[in-house]
């Protein structure tokens, strides 16, 4: 049947008829919609709370979907405001994005329901006539939850193609006036969605809650002792001196996402940093911006503490400790330093955007020794930020490296000078705002970039004829204490983790981080991205953020003998044009000098790997190590899976969490890691071609790497071998599944939720501070 435009429209105008008809329905029976009826919560009966009865139902069933910006139709379930503003149909990530978008982030861009109902959200709660029935009948949330009762999943092992489970989905979003339709249409799509459906009990009380009208306690009161030292670090961020202003400003732009905490405190609530347009003592004021460093608009900003009203999920949460030691710290970095400060920068997007002119009165060292005290923050920053979300953001990084940083030597004295000189060449993308055009800007940037390099050859060759060549000493050794000298960053795909310590054996590439490098991603992916921007500022970010991965291994290069190390880069950069491997190491990137490190064997690279973990070994973190598993059996097992490799592995998803059964000692957790083998990192669109299944390896961790499990294994003891057998003869889908009915909890497993509370409960045990729920949107349907 040929379809007209004249049958279109009749069908378009029939569509919107059954929504108005729905619509005029509920008007007639329960009254019309009242925007601002969730501004202010209900207080809930006595013998019932959101806090007790309610949240904890949410956060194990919804949150470990709803959260973030990845949440499906923007609904957040992480606090009751998150649940009171709604759904929208707009997607926050959105790589086609012509022009900006205008931000929608929870308890900043919109302070009420009814100020999201001007933004377009769409209720989930009745906002209609406040009767138990009415408050059922229209709740999208309701009607959710009983279309799972009514039509559970499918009793197959693999759930049928009509749940499409991939990130770039179509959502649905449908409103109460159009929710008739959508369960005429998909039946088996109720919540949650793709999963076993709420137990009685749990949609009793859900049921119950929403009866009486989605009441909500409020938080607990925090404790007075926090309230103290919450005003004492209020009263610290915001001196008079003009020195202290810049401190703060740049605490600020690097601290915006943290989750701050008291060391003190052993219940570790969270905070945020924010800016206020009013002072400490007084309620705040929030200044809600795109980016932490845009023009405020007031002539002088405050910075505040607030309390994060959100439940903790894994994915965003980036935990940093306050406490006296801390405060003594910054002190002795920037405020004790002889330095002057005559005037505050500017907040002009051509200033603001470029730290190394914003900040340049502050110590170079200060700022480097700042970042480095807590470089697994810093680096976590563009792990767990938003620009780290999606295949294209992702594939600018190898799938497992090690991160090293430079020593305070003279070397980092000089290089401050050097920088304080090029500031100017060191803009970023961000400088473009969020509405960026992508040829001309990119043209202009690799110039720059260009520039950049050829001047800091030169700087390094002319360094390094007053010095010896590049030594161990040159490698940051935390000071003997600190175990942030040393990373090792994993990426599952489209998303990524870093975490202490040399994990797994040696990898294919590393890098050698030091101030520049260090202060120039995190405003590139983490102060100067903006999530709502359009197509050019995401292209811009991801396409810059090559030169500094190429400018890490390039720092890492250096260390190497000088007839070795263009034989390193070609193996890194397979395929690669030359234009790419110059920046590494090359005709732009030089350092035409030998190093000095005396090497014994022809594999440099790996004997530079011993080395630095033999002058590391005071402050390397074991926490992933094998050999902090007991059993010597039991590691001898896991060791052996750690050494699979090839093809066989391109079937076992990114991330598996492993609960080991050993009665009767209790289950132990491990994760299984993928490290996928690439030719090279520089394609941006054509990854697939630049794989080599051959290369792929195996990472076996005790306990949990990762905050999205693709899979969740479960087996005995005994059956860790059978496990390595299995995995290293897979070659087919069918192979795979084989395993999978053998071994996976699968999404429609009846028994899903309860292995889930278990994974979630070990999870949070084993790491208080560092951990929060886990995320299910990459969980597999196999």
């Amino acid at each position: 049947m040929t379809i007209t435009w004249k049958s279109l429209l009749v069908l378009l105008v029939a569509l919107s008829g059954c929504a108005a008809l729905t619509r005029h329905t509920l008007n007639e029976e329960y009254g019309s919609p009242d925007p601002a009826r969730f501004d202010t919560p209900a207080a809930p009966p006595p013998g019932f709370s959101y806090r007790k009865d309610v949240q904890p139902i949410l956060e194990r069933r919804c949150v470990v979907c709803h959260a973030c910006y990845d949440g499906p139709c923007q609904l957040k379930f992480t606090a009751w405001e998150g649940v009171a503003r709604g759904t929208s149909k707009e997607q926050v990530y959105d790589s086609g994005r012509l022009l900006e978008a205008q931000p929608t982030r929870l308890f900043t861009d919109a302070q009420s329901a009814s100020q999201w109902r001007a933004k377009g959200f769409s209720a989930v709660l009745n906002e209609r006539e406040q009767t138990p029935t009415a408050n059922l009948a229209a709740s999208v949330l309701y009607r959710a939850l009983k279309l799972k009762q009514d039509h559970p999943l499918p009793p197959t092992a693999i759930l049928p193609k009509t749940f499409d489970f991939s990130l770039d989905r179509a959502q649905q979003c449908p409103r109460i006036d159009e929710y008739d339709a959508f369960e005429r249409k998909n039946p088996l799509w109720g919540m949650p969605f793709g999963l076993p459906g709420l137990s009685d009990g749990q949609l009793a009380t859900l049921s119950r809650w929403l009866e009486l009208g989605a009441p909500f306690e409020g938080l607990p009161a925090l404790p007075a002792q926090l309230g103290q030292q919450v005003a004492d670090w209020e009263t610290f961020l915001n001196g008079d001196s003009l020195k202290q202003r810049l401190v703060s400003r740049y605490i600020y732009e690097h601290l915006f996402l943290a989750h701050l905490y008291f060391d003190s405190d052993a219940q570790h609530h969270y905070f945020r940093m924010v800016r206020s347009r009013t002072p400490p003592g007084q309620p705040i004021d929030l200044i809600a911006s795109r980016r932490p460093y845009d023009d405020p608009g007031v002539e002088r900003v405050y910075y505040r503490l607030e309390r994060e009203q959100e439940t903790i999920v894994d994915k965003t949460h980036l935990p940093y400790a306050l406490g006296a030691k801390r405060m003594a710290r910054w002190r002795q970095l920037f405020l004790d330093s002889d330095y002057a400060v005559d005037e505050l920068p500017s907040y002009a997007l051509q200033v603001a955007s470029n730290p190394f002119v914003t900040f340049q009165a502050l110590p170079t060292s200060a700022r480097y020794q700042f970042m480095r005290d807590e470089a697994e923050f810093t680096i976590m920053g563009f792990i767990k930020g938003p620009v780290c979300r999606g295949q294209v953001a992702l594939n600018v990084i190898e799938d497992r490296f090690w991160v090293f940083f430079l020593a305070d030597t003279d070397l980092q004295d000089k290089a401050g000078e050097f920088l304080d000189r090029e500031s100017s060449l060191l803009a970023l993308p961000a400088a473009q705002g969020s509405d960026a055009k992508v040829i001309g800007p990119w043209r202009d940037y690799a110039k720059l970039q260009a520039k950049y390099l050829q001047a800091k050859s030169k700087f390094l060759d002319h360094y390094a004829a007053t010095s010896t060549g590049p030594t161990l000493q040159w490698i940051w050794n935390g000071d003997g204490n600190n175990p942030n000298a040393a990373l090792t960053v994993f990426r599952h795909f489209d998303n990524a983790s870093v975490v202490k310590g040399l994990v797994g054996g040696p990898p294919k590439t590393a890098w050698v981080i030091g101030y520049g490098l260090l202060e120039r991603i995190h405003y590139l992916l983490v102060a100067g991205y903006d999530v709502y921007g359009n197509v050019g500022h995401q292209l811009l970010s991801r396409l810059y953020m090559d030169f500094l991965r190429m400018e890490g291994e390039f720092n890492f290069i250096a260390y190497l003998p000088r007839d070795d190390r263009k034989a390193v880069r070609d193996f890194w950069y397979r395929g690669a044009s030359q234009e790419v491997k110059d920046h590494v190491y090359g005709t732009l990137a030089s350092f035409d000098v030998q190093t000095g490190i005396r090497y014994r064997t022809d594999d440099p690279q790996q004997e530079l790997y011993s080395m630095l973990q033999s002058r590391l070994a005071p402050v390397l973190e074991h926490q992933y190590d094998l050999s902090q598993v007991a059993d010597a059996a039991l590691r001898k097992d896991l060791a052996a899976l750690a050494a699979l490799r090839g093809a066989a592995l391109s079937w076992i998803p990114e991330v598996v969490f492993v609960r080991l059964e050993d009665p009767p000692r209790p289950p132990r957790y491990f994760t299984l890691l993928r490290n996928t083998g690439h030719r090279s990192v520089s394609s941006l669109l054509q990854e697939g071609r630049e794989l080599l299944p051959a290369e792929n390896t195996m990472t076996v961790v005790p306990g949990f790497i990762g905050a999205y499990p693709s899979a969740i294994y479960r087996l005995q003891r005994s059956e860790i071998k059978a496990l390595a057998d299995t995995i290293g003869g897979l070659s087919s889908e069918a192979d795979y599944r084989a395993l999978a009915d053998r071994f996976v909890v699968r999404r429609s497993d009846p028994a899903f939720w309860q292995a889930s509370d278990e994974l979630q409960d070990a999870h949070l045990r084993s790491s208080p501070v560092s951990a929060g729920l886990l995320d299910y949107n990459r969980l597999e349907n196999r």
